[in-house]
């Protein structure tokens, strides 16, 4: 054995292997006998909410003495991961909490901004990021939501477009300019709570895919902020958006990679059994490849998305690393979950069988959190950045 060889990406540690194991077997039991009626419903089952809860999986690289696991990215990722292997929409209400929401309020926020809304988000609260507008989207800085100073306290003015965990949240990051004259520099990040005066959440979207997980418009007329809600600094919400949806990416990532990887389990058990011309068509060499083809950009996606997540844990720059997975990932996602139709037969395209939901949920990825041509944008950026 060599001395001080380094472990591989799938080498997962003791913690990481059970951590997976717990997550998997609570995703089998509790999310996938309701996965197909809260798609057909376009509803989140309240008790799954509350079991991920349960769980821990809502706070896991929440500090400790505020309730949380004191985690890691990686182990978001796993959790996220296993989670969408079952049902999309579960995995990316999980994953918003934790990249985007938790990690928001863990860099940014004031020691008594954590203190009081950490234990919630870890134990009872559900979170959500408001940065898109109708006229923001991959301009997210393009924001016509406005915030003026008022007797003490900030009022909000406007709407927000695609919001992630809408419906459930509590707990609102809501982006703001405070100066439209001083561009972008003039957004500023509020935390906003679901009972808050001039604060309401207007329709929820019909999606074609992630259906349980609702997509809302949130609607702000002089919604009142207390002044100690700012997170962060005053005109500095830029720097928050920015580098919050850097890690953000590594989780949808991962939750690519679990779309994709449901999709090929249940295709591998099919091909298993289905008999055509006297023996199971995965007997056929023209199947086989395709298999192959699968298993190969599966495994490709998967080592990226831990490649970025363990370069953010380990404090390295991970920002071009998160870009490629991001990308690469919802790619895979989508061609992995075609291909799986593909082999299904005509009992793909029919909703008796799991593959075509998957093919539908994986084609967000290219969309939020920045959209493909973004995440390539990003990375020509830094390559031409290089010296």
């Amino acid at each position: 054995m060599i001395e001080n060889a380094r472990p591989a990406l799938t080498m997962w540690s003791e913690d990481e292997v059970a951590f997976r194991e717990a997550v998997r077997s609570f995703a089998e039991s509790e999310i996938k006998p309701h996965v197909t009626h809260m798609d057909e419903q376009a509803q989140m089952k309240p008790e799954i909410v509350s079991k991920l809860f349960e769980m821990g999986l809502m706070g896991i690289e929440s500090p400790e003495q505020f309730g949380g696991a004191g985690s890691s990215i990686t182990m978001a990722c796993i959790a996220i991961e296993e989670l969408g292997r079952v049902d999309g929409s579960v995995s990316v209400l999980c994953d918003v909490q934790n990249t985007l929401v938790t990690n928001a309020i863990i860099r940014y926020g004031s020691p008594g901004l954590k203190e009081k809304y950490l234990p919630k988000l870890a134990r009872e609260w559900v979170g959500a990021y408001c940065l898109s507008e109708s006229s923001s989207g991959s301009d997210a800085f393009a924001l016509k939501c406005r915030a003026e100073k008022k007797d003490g306290k900030w009022v909000l003015n406007g709407h927000k477009l695609w919001i992630t965990n809408g419906k459930e949240a509590s707990f609102f990051i809501v982006f703001a300019n405070m100066d439209p004259s001083k561009g972008y520099k003039g957004i500023t990040a509020f935390i906003v709570e679901k009972g808050f005066k001039g604060f309401t959440v207007g329709k929820k979207e019909d999606k074609l895919g992630i259906r349980a997980s609702s997509t809302c418009e949130l609607v702000f007329e002089n919604c009142e902020v207390p002044e100690e809600n700012v997170l962060g600094e005053v005109g500095k919400g830029y720097k928050i958006a920015i580098e919050t949806l850097n890690e953000g990416r590594i989780g949808i990532g991962a939750q690519m990679v679990g779309i994709a990887q449901g999709a090929y389990e249940a295709t591998l058990n099919y091909i298993k059994g289905r008999e055509q011309f006297g023996k199971a068509i995965g007997q056929f060499q023209g199947v086989q490849f395709q298999l192959a083809q699968m298993r190969i950009e599966l495994e490709a996606s998967r080592l990226m998305v831990y490649n970025a997540a363990r370069l953010k844990d380990a404090g390295q720059d991970f920002i071009e690393s998160a870009a490629m997975a991001k990308y690469y990932s919802s790619k895979v996602a989508e061609k992995v979950t075609s291909m799986a139709i593909d082999l299904f037969g005509g009992n793909g395209f029919t909703k008796e069988y799991p593959v075509e939901k998957f093919w539908r949920d994986a084609k967000i990825g290219q969309i939020y959190e920045g959209t493909s041509n973004m995440q390539l944008q990003t990375i020509a950026k830094i390559e031409m950045d290089k010296a």
